[in-house]
């Protein structure tokens, strides 16, 4: 029976639950790769910390370790950071290891780069841990996909930001009360800014991205907002009207001949009868639409020990066995294929909009000029009665685009009694 030695770069939540799965697992892993894993060593900051593990390998604060060491042929990176975990991979890559990361961050950003040092030196390099945590979407993408055309993935892929607006939806609570809540559960860091500021969707929006469409995009092509502005009668308005908010991640084929793509992370109004609605705390879920199939869900935890740990080791086993059976390594996604970026006309939806307006005569035609000043028209118009001379008009508009809802957002800010208070777009049924 081949031995295969691994290296760990990263004992925290999702090392602890690799080594875990590897040692209570062992038997049945042996039996579906036919060789046997073992950890030989671990790399972390604090060499001295009691983590609770089998003590059956190493443990340094020395990359070399593991970097130079022949019996180590797979090193999983699960330590986080970009700069330090690039490097780490990246002499991986050159020293001939196999690599499986969980660093959406890193892939996200810097991953082709990664992804052609592993093609020159024969090695392979997996990241399925990266989006989603438990979540099995990116060999999904690979496998079950492959002679579909999908036009659309829609995704919640932050847990802590769908903990957040979960109890902010069901429980009346507000923004900073949902927060301080999930950062007591461990759902949310001390520090939430990338959770609930839409960063961490968008890094996990531009892998899925790349498997679901071959397209290679940047930061910078992707409009992202986060959640910190969404307050309790933004939620009650959108509990009105038969919605509730989440935040999403959106990639989606637009233009003529489907030949541009839109990417966008943005909290939006979700009918309840919808399945995303249904994904509540801090579960992920990913809708993906192909012309042959329609639409597929997965659904399941997006983070915590095990989940994750085992998406690594799905990565894992999936080296391994190709080891065993002397199959070559290839890349884990080589889809490609040249898409633009959506222009802000081609971004268009359904508009979900607040106004606070001086309760006056003539107000209400005053906003509708405006909108019609953009082209933009009304599906449905709700005003709370006045408090103190001001009232709370929502509006639900029909399909607008980001430069049309621009032009009307420049005419509210000029004019006098008038403010802009929310502004979502409706996720689109199609």
């Amino acid at each position: 029976m081949q031995e295969i030695g691994i290296g760990l770069f990263g004992l925290g939540t999702v090392g602890s639950g690799v080594v875990k799965i590897l040692h209570d697992n062992a038997d049945q892993i042996t039996k579906r790769t036919g060789s046997h894993l073992v950890v030989k060593h671990a790399v972390v900051k604090n060499v001295t910390k009691d983590r609770g593990l089998p003590k059956t390998f190493t443990v340094s604060d020395q990359a070399e370790d593991i970097l130079t060491n022949p019996e180590i042929a797979i090193v999983v990176e699960v330590m986080g950071g970009k700069e330090a975990a690039y490097n780490v991979i990246e002499q991986a890559l050159r020293h001939k290891k196999h690599v499986i990361t969980a660093n959406k961050d890193l892939m996200a950003t810097r991953g082709q780069e990664l992804i052609k040092l592993a093609a020159d030196n024969g090695v392979s390099l997996y990241y399925e841990a990266a989006v989603a945590g438990g979540i099995p979407i990116l060999r999904t993408l690979v496998h079950s996909f492959t002679a579909d055309e999908i036009t659309k993935v829609t995704g919640i892929i932050n847990g802590t930001s769908n903990f957040i607006l979960t109890k902010m939806a069901q429980d009346g609570m507000s923004y900073p009360a949902a927060l301080q809540l999930a950062q007591e559960l461990g759902f949310a860091e001390a520090d939430p800014t990338n959770d609930v500021g839409g960063m961490d969707a968008a890094y996990k929006l531009i892998i899925l991205a790349n498997f679901a469409f071959g397209a290679q995009p940047a930061m910078h092509d992707v409009a992202v907002r986060g959640i910190t502005e969404i307050s309790a009668d933004d939620m009650a308005d959108a509990a009105r009207f038969g919605y509730t908010i989440k935040l999403l991640g959106i990639a989606r084929k637009v233009g003529e001949q489907n030949a541009n793509l839109r990417l966008e992370v943005a909290p939006m109004l979700v009918k309840s009868t919808h399945s995303l609605a249904n994904i509540h705390n801090e579960n992920n879920a990913i809708l993906v639409k192909g012309e042959a199939v329609g639409e597929v869900l997965l659904a399941g935890p997006g983070a915590g020990e095990l989940p994750t740990a085992n998406s690594v080791l799905s990565d894992l086993t999936s080296v391994a066995r190709d080891m065993t059976l002397g199959v070559p390594s290839r890349p884990f996604n080589s889809f490609n294929q040249n898409l633009k970026i959506a222009t802000p006309e081609q971004q268009i939806g359904r508009r979900f909009i607040v106004l606070k307006v001086a309760d006056v005569s003539g107000a209400i035609y005053q906003i509708t000029g405006m909108f019609a000043h953009a082209k933009i028209s009304f599906t449905d118009l709700s005003q709370t009665p006045a408090v103190n001379d001001i009232a709370r008009l929502t509006i639900l508009t029909h399909p607008a685009s980001d430069a049309q809802l621009s032009a009307v957002t420049e005419l509210i800010k000029a004019a006098e009694g008038v403010e802009l208070v929310s502004e979502y777009k409706i996720l689109q049924e199609d």
